[in-house]
């Protein structure tokens, strides 16, 4: 169970946001913490404290004007720690190797995988092909619906048909070398964790699965453990102190230590 930290890019700065906010529209979303520091801050600090497999999200789409500035961002991190951070947004067949090559260990795909609300297996399949199934993360970010987990793409605006399932993550798991899940509807409002998802992901999961989404505290951390078996690695955003949070940043990183 090891910590994850993340690097979350929007509108050219490093920041905290609320997830269900977030809108291509004016490239808005409800911050909880825009940083004065950028990109290579961060993961210098991640790289001192020995946490790799962190995260780095572009959140603005490609159409964006702030999308120069948020690479701009994201490239800063990867070379202040390269082979340490995985990187998402806007991930596509084509694009994927440039980023390996600037120093990500892996890249995050969600909207080129799942298109017209299904799992596009041609897409899946050029991405293994392009950079191999050890640099793929699959992003299975979700939402609920009809009572269900239904994995949302295009920065969690667009519900797909794919529910989060045992049987998705059974079928998912031979062409990624991990999966991310964001509790989409909780992120960034540290009020509590999804339990049916954490429990689902400790369950099924038969590669190294991150829960990200409305941790609070260490109580929820404990919690995570429990319900995810003690296999669910996990990420703190808004929540920690380096973020505006109450958590301290040092006793998150070495709970993640105490638990690996």
């Amino acid at each position: 169970m090891r910590f994850r930290p993340c690097i979350d890019i929007h509108n050219g700065s490093v920041k905290q946001i609320v997830g269900a906010s977030l809108t291509d529209k004016n490239d808005f979303a409800v911050d909880n913490f825009v940083s004065e520091q950028d990109g290579a801050y961060y993961a210098e600090l991640y790289k001192k404290y020995q946490l790799p497999g962190g995260h780095i999200i572009i959140l603005n789409p490609k159409d964006s004007p702030y999308y120069e500035a948020d690479l701009r961002q994201a490239f800063s991190a990867l070379k202040a720690w390269e082979g340490g951070l995985q990187i998402g947004g806007g991930i596509t067949d084509e694009n994927a190797k440039m980023f390996l090559d600037s120093g990500a260990s892996h890249v995050i795909v969600t909207s080129f995988v799942f298109r017209c609300g299904q799992v596009c297996f041609d897409n899946l399949e050029k991405l293994v092909k392009a950079v191999g199934r050890e640099h793929i993360v699959l992003d299975l970010s979700c939402r609920a619906k009809d009572g269900k987990y239904h994995i949302v793409t295009d920065r969690w605006q667009k519900f797909t048909d794919v529910v989060l399932s045992e049987q998705t993550l059974e079928l998912l798991s031979g062409y990624c070398d991990e999966f991310l899940v964001h509790a989409a509807d909780v992120e960034g409002k540290a009020k509590g964790i999804e339990d049916s998802v954490a429990k689902l992901l400790g369950e099924s999961s038969a590669v190294p699965a991150t829960y990200a989404g409305g941790i609070s505290g260490f109580d929820d951390l404990e919690k995570l453990e429990v319900l995810g078996k003690g296999k669910v690695d996990f990420t703190v955003g808004s929540a920690l102190d380096i973020f505006g949070g109450n958590m301290s940043f040092e006793r998150t990183a070495a709970f993640g230590r105490e638990k690996t």
